[in-house]
């Protein structure tokens, strides 16, 4: 036991201490949120850069001036008579997003117009386009039958759904849409993890193999605690890794969210001193508020603090059952190149997971296809997390733990007798029938 606590040490302290190993703990969350700020502020962008002007030819009378301008699109009406070929070059050649909208006569009974650019419009434009004139045509239809569409519109009903889940301690909030996403981002960061770690202790045992440095090791060690040690050793890494990312994201994003508000702040004073009325600023900046404040409503329903600990139990339970599996690859083979053969087998049942995480397992956490998966040790460190959101009984989590100590136990004890026989094999490429016997080897 000692000597597999000396290559723990060992193998802990020389990673921590790596210049790369910081860097990527303290850069990473810094990165991350960097990219989903630019990607906010990018977003805002393409929408300050979304306006357009529409010319419309109405060869059917019936939208003249009651197409509504838009934050984005000012609508300009067009002579029908003139010549439509000179119409479109004209307009097409002007500076600017313009855009030539088509309305032909028939279009009450056709429902086809054209929108003509040099360059396609974006969903965005076309789907207002299309708003504009179907409200158009509502009314002419409401009038047509002697209907008043604002009263229609008022006694339009809406329904307010809030979900919430019975539990043994009584009802709770619940939110289908932050527990799918985050679903989602724990099933493509476990299978990211998993793959990570595991090949770094499958490249060093090849790295120890192919400088020989492993004949000096085994002197000393047995192949089992030299496994042990290593595949422990790395294990704390990552979970040492992925704590520090904890704590690191959350402080940011409190940082994050504060400046965020006292800018939306600060800019809502300085439009409110502009505009006299404050009508404008309140329509631009209700939305936004509302928005961020429905995402920390829905967040607020999940209960993180069940997500994070069963994360890294899943993340330490199927890190040691695959990194046994790599390290018997990697003792099997002399070079990187010849793991493909090996790696296939064990990478099945994490990617078929993975895969059916983003349908089946989603639309039905509760259904017996994904129980099942969340109870196989090879599958449910991904099936798990991604039902753990939805809400799992816990004598469901407890099993699925004590399958998955179960199912490292005996991985370990397979990958250990390829591991004693494979350390020592070189110039000989291994194949599923030679580690079939050495399994069975009783030496």
């Amino acid at each position: 036991m000692n000597k597999i606590l000396l290559i723990v040490k060992r193998e802990y302290v020389s990673r921590v201490k790596k210049r790369s190993f910081l860097l990527v703990t303290f850069l990473v969350p810094l990165v991350i949120i960097g990219i989903y700020a630019l990607a906010f502020y990018l977003t805002a962008k393409s929408f300050e850069n979304n306006r357009a002007t529409i010319h419309v030819v109405d060869q059917s009378g019936l939208f003249a001036g009651k197409i509504e301008n838009t934050k984005n699109l000012t609508f300009v009406y067009a002579d029908a008579r003139e010549q439509l070929p000179a119409e479109r070059e004209r307009i097409l050649n002007e500076e600017g997003k313009n855009f030539l909208l088509m309305i032909p006569s028939d279009v009450a009974t056709t429902s086809r117009v054209e929108l003509l650019a040099k360059e396609t419009a974006n969903l965005s434009i076309q789907n207002d386009v299309s708003r504009q004139l179907e409200n158009v045509l509502r009314d002419i239809a409401f009038a047509d039958a002697g209907i008043d569409r604002t009263t229609v519109e008022n006694i339009r009903p809406h329904i307010n759904l809030s979900a919430k889940e019975i539990t043994e301690e009584g009802e709770r909030d619940s939110s289908a849409g932050a527990a799918m996403g985050i679903s989602m981002s724990l099933s493509i960061l476990i299978y990211i993890c998993l793959f990570l770690y595991g090949s770094q202790v499958m490249r060093g045992i090849i790295e120890e193999k192919t400088s020989r440095i492993v004949e000096v090791i085994i002197s000393s060690v047995k192949p089992f605690q030299l496994m042990m040690g290593k595949i422990i050793g790395i294990g704390l890494v990552g979970l040492t890794q992925f704590i520090l990312w904890i704590v690191l994201s959350t402080a940011l994003m409190g940082i994050a969210s504060v400046g965020m508000a006292d800018g939306q702040h600060i800019k809502a004073q300085i439009e409110a001193q502009q505009s006299p009325s404050g009508s404008e600023v309140q329509q631009v900046t209700q939305p936004q508020m509302g928005m961020f404040g429905t995402i920390k409503q829905e967040l607020g329903k999940v209960d993180f603090q069940t997500i994070i600990t069963t994360f890294l139990l899943y993340f330490l339970g199927g890190y040691l059952l695959y990194s046994a599996l790599f390290a018997a690859v990697g003792s099997a083979v002399d070079s990187e190149t010849e793991t493909q053969q090996f790696m296939f087998p064990i990478t099945i049942p994490l990617l078929f997971t993975y895969i059916l995480s983003f349908g089946v397992l989603v639309n039905d956490p509760n259904g017996p296809l994904a129980f099942w998966l969340s109870m196989i040790p090879f599958t449910s460190p991904i099936a798990m997390l991604v039902r753990i959101p939805f809400g799992v009984p816990m004598w469901q989590i407890g099993l699925s733990l004590v399958l998955l100590v179960g199912g490292f136990i005996l991985t370990t004890w397979v990958a250990a007798r390829i591991y004693r026989i494979g350390i020592l094999m070189y110039g000989k490429k291994a194949s599923y029938k030679e580690l079939a016997k050495w399994i069975r080897y009783k030496g």
